[in-house]
């Protein structure tokens, strides 16, 4: 995994690639529909008198994030009547996706939820469903449209822009809310999706082009496929073929091209952001048990921890662009461990706003600068012809253990208290800390051992 590094000078300037401007309107495009169907819409049930039993199952619409590997080679592989001719493979799909998610938004504020709950659930559904479609979409062009030097300042304004829709169908619904109503709202909210629209109609199309490793692999595997009877009407030849080039190969390419190296990079993948998601579970019932207000906590949180996670994102974007992807790994697995320990620290001590924004602002900085270098450094793990079956599948193995997990952080408090959860959050990223020095170490010996065969 060769790595171009850029000067100082150079990775600053990385954020004026049209094409990474560009990633700070799909950001917002992701990240408007999120909140819309989580806990914006639970407000807005609420409000409507719906129970929280009730309230809670709308949680499940979220698990469609959670499993969107199980579509992405359709992504990959299938056209869209006419979209896909006009657009090209991840435009068209994301354009589908982006008037999926207007038009669900749209209907949502016209449909009353108590007398029609049914029909708002379905339209729910739909809006992940096309929520999660675009997801792999974005993180597909992100991947293919720049080279590996570019990904992380991608990585960067993707989610400076996801956090500013968080902002905008968070507080900014609300605020709505309250002057208007909930219908008026979602129906700003669903008109906000023109950013997206109009930015994929206004991009180019990523090239790819087919690595000749690929198609020889798929060649492959299509003789194999030869050998399977097929059930005319039922599982013809055909549909065998596609399911095995499309969704069986990219992940026997990535085993392919890593060897026995692939299985230590998922065991990575799923460790590295168990501490900060452990973390996240209490974190709002530590401050309000450490005696902080509702408002205090908002405004800290917010403001603060907008405007830090935001610097983290930018501050990670550089560090990679001119160190390469390694070192920032080890950096970003470091710091959140660290900034858990403070955490720890903090619950020994009084009552202070200071101080609660001094801890938010550096577990937010901590975060903004982990989340973007290891999305740089997933996007480097993924083949361009199987871009977006192998980062869904990524993306799933990163935040899955994390929450099963996380789980049990109310347990950890009830019986050891915050301090010591808090250590055992922060112990829990010493297995990402140890793999990604390993991997800067591999990393070195590759170099070395090319640089000798090259001299």
């Amino acid at each position: 995994m060769s790595e171009h590094r850029l000067s100082w000078r150079q990775s600053l300037l990385s954020y004026k690639h049209p094409r990474v401007i560009a990633m700070l309107f799909f950001g917002f495009s992701a990240g408007l529909p999120y909140l819309l169907v989580f806990s914006t819409l639970s407000a807005w049930l609420r409000d409507e008198g719906i129970s929280r039993s009730t309230i809670g199952f709308f949680s499940w619409v979220g698990i469609l994030f959670s499993i969107k590997f199980f579509w992405a080679p359709v992504v990959d592989s299938k056209a869209i009547p006419i979209l896909t001719r006009w657009l090209g493979q991840r435009r068209g799909w994301m354009l589908f996706a982006q008037i999926g998610i207007a038009a669900g938004i749209a209907s949502m504020a016209m449909i009353d939820p108590v007398n029609h709950l049914e029909t708002f659930v379905q339209l729910a559904v739909l809006v992940a469903l096309c929520s999660a479609t675009q997801d792999i979409c974005i993180d597909a062009y992100r991947i293919e449209a720049v080279g590996p030097e570019y990904q992380a300042s991608m990585a960067a304004t993707y989610i400076f822009g996801y956090r500013l829709a968080m902002l905008v169908a968070g507080a900014g619904a609300f605020y709505i809310a309250d002057w208007a109503d909930w219908e008026t709202a979602y129906l700003v909210m669903a008109g906000f999706m023109l950013v997206g629209i109009i930015t994929t109609l206004v991009v180019k199309e990523p090239i790819v082009e087919e690595q000749k490793e690929t198609h020889e692999l798929e060649e492959r595997v299509v003789k194999f496929a030869d050998r399977f009877p097929s059930i005319p009407y039922i599982l013809p030849k055909k549909r065998i073929t596609w399911f095995l080039v499309s969704v069986v190969t990219p992940f026997v390419e990535f085993f392919q091209r890593n060897g026995w190296y692939a299985l230590l990079i998922l065991l990575f993948i799923s460790v590295f952001r168990i501490s900060d998601i452990t973390m996240g579970v209490m974190a709002n019932p530590f401050y309000l048990d450490m005696g902080y207000q509702k408002t205090e906590i908002a405004s800290v949180a917010k403001i603060f921890g907008f405007f830090m996670t935001i610097a983290g994102s930018a501050i990670g974007g550089v560090l990679v662009v001119h160190f390469g992807l390694f070192k920032p790994l080890v950096i970003g697995a470091v710091m959140v461990s660290v900034t858990n320990l403070v955490f720890a620290w903090m619950a020994g001590q009084p009552h202070d706003l200071a101080l609660l924004a001094t801890v938010i602002s550096a577990d937010n900085l901590a975060g903004g600068i982990s989340n973007v270098v290891f999305i740089a450094y997933l996007s480097s793990l993924c083949n361009k012809s199987y871009t977006a079956t192998q980062y869904a599948l990524f993306s799933s193995i990163m935040t899955l253990p994390g929450k099963f997990i996380g789980g049990f952080s109310g347990v950890i408090v009830d019986g050891s208290g915050y301090q010591w959860f808090f250590v055992y959050a922060s112990v829990l990223g010493i297995p990402a800390i140890i793999l990604a020095i390993y991997l800067m170490w591999r990393e070195k010996r590759v170099e070395i051992k090319a640089a000798m065969n090259t001299a």
